[in-house]
């Protein structure tokens, strides 16, 4: 999934950005609401993670500007600001989840799963698909009752699959996921991606569907 970090502290945005890529998210991270506004016109983001206090505004107005243009891209509020009326407030306005600084990296990464899981309409962490069992939490794999290891990016291209048995995944959404601003996306990373996952779940598991993406089987 790819996640908008809209944070102006340098430790807390680095620990953070380092912290979800490594739980195979891509993420940009931008320190000020112009540039968070100017990123979500170009990227479609799977979740945006947003300070309140920033140097040209308060994220609950780039929030209900967010919901007021239709846009429901599930938001969770990281804050110093620990009053019930701020909690309250942000949730008011759209806000998903509300996470307090200081915070735990482990507790924000469960956070950011329960909140995709509630948009995905997926309650379930463990997820059964044909003979292949995933656990989204501790990204645990078993296919036929063997346990499978993924790295990083290729949980990252299975997870949006998972999102959407049956149903295509665009290659280009995969990519968007894959990569953060400034990186550069090779031309046939994604077909690299699916060929891996496919040495490791089974080749007929991952369907092409020619000129528009790939299809996770659901038998």
């Amino acid at each position: 999934m790819r996640i908008l970090l809209i944070e102006d502290d340098g430790i807390i945005g680095e620990a953070v950005r380092d912290h979800t890529a490594a739980a195979s998210h891509a993420v940009d991270w931008v320190q000020s609401l112009a540039d968070g506004k100017a990123a979500v016109e170009v990227v479609r983001y799977g979740l945006i993670l947003l300070d309140l206090q920033l140097p040209d505004g308060n994220g609950i107005g780039f929030m209900e500007t967010l919901r007021a243009g239709g846009d429901h891209t599930p938001v969770i509020i990281l804050t110093a600001r620990d009053q019930i009326s701020d909690r309250i407030a942000g949730l008011n306005a759209g806000a998903d989840d509300y996470l307090v600084k200081p915070f735990n990296l482990g507790e924000l990464e469960a956070r950011i799963l329960a909140v995709t899981r509630r948009y995905e309409g997926k309650p379930q962490t463990v997820v059964h698909i044909s003979d292949i069992e995933i656990d989204r939490a501790s990204h645990g794999i078993v296919v036929a009752g063997e346990s499978v290891s993924l790295t990083h990016r290729e949980w990252a291209v299975l997870d949006l699959l998972i999102a959407r048995p049956g149903s295509v995944v665009t290659k280009a959404r995969i990519e968007e996921a894959l990569y953060a601003f400034g990186t550069e996306v090779e031309s046939n990373t994604v077909e690299v991606y699916i060929s891996r996952l496919r040495k490791k779940i089974g080749k007929d598991r991952i369907r092409t569907a020619r000129g528009l993406g790939y299809i996770l089987e659901v038998e």
